[in-house]
């Protein structure tokens, strides 16, 4: 089942979401427990790349099973930067430079989706819950977020080693459009779409 997000799933909601990093967040806010405190405080603030009303959560047997956040792209970069504003707050005043450093390093380098495409910032499945669809689900949730909000297209970003995602993008009919090159020391990366 997809559903719209509940404050009762916010500690599940922030650890799918720190996991979908990659270990960004690790980087960003200095360890787990940082990044994840930094998490539930976006999902808790409006208008953030987390907020309660971007993100939608899958379940599996009653349990949260994946999580996504998913946008206008439109909307995409004024959300960032109000969960930059939100999240240091959650994180040690000494990480500050490295988060800000992190966040500005690891800005879109390559071409931007159209702005009539549904931004997924995040996706990300429990690893024990995996292969049941679950993934599957909240894309077709975000196509029917797409349609219904008058947007041609999907467009998503992963990390270029990130084969698992990679396939399961393909599958799902998303098209490898651009390629971030690795700088400051994070990986290249992709950004896929998926013409509606």
């Amino acid at each position: 089942m997809v559903r719209a997000y509940r404050d009762s799933d916010s500690a599940s909601a922030a650890s799918l979401l720190y996991q979908s990093s990659g270990g960004l967040f690790d980087r960003y806010a200095g360890n787990r427990k940082h990044a994840e405190r930094a998490l539930a405080r976006g999902l808790a603030s409006e208008g953030t790349a987390t907020s309660a009303d971007v993100v939608t959560v899958a379940e599996v047997d009653r349990r949260v099973a994946g999580v996504m956040a998913a946008m206008p792209f439109g909307e995409w970069t004024p959300r960032a930067n109000a969960f930059l504003r939100v999240t240091l707050r959650a994180i040690p005043p000494w990480r500050w430079p490295q988060a800000l450093w992190l966040y500005r390093a690891s800005g879109r380098t390559a071409p931007e989706p159209p702005r009539t495409s549904f931004y997924v910032d995040s996706l990300a499945t429990a690893p024990d819950l995996r292969r049941r669809g679950v993934a599957t689900a909240l894309l077709a949730e975000a196509e029917r977020l797409a349609l219904a909000g008058g947007m041609d297209s999907v467009s998503l970003d992963t990390w270029a080693d990130n084969h698992g995602a990679r396939a399961l993008y393909a599958r799902a009919g998303f098209h490898e459009v651009a390629h971030t090159p690795p700088v400051a020391g994070l990986p290249g990366g992709l950004s896929l779409l998926k013409r509606l």
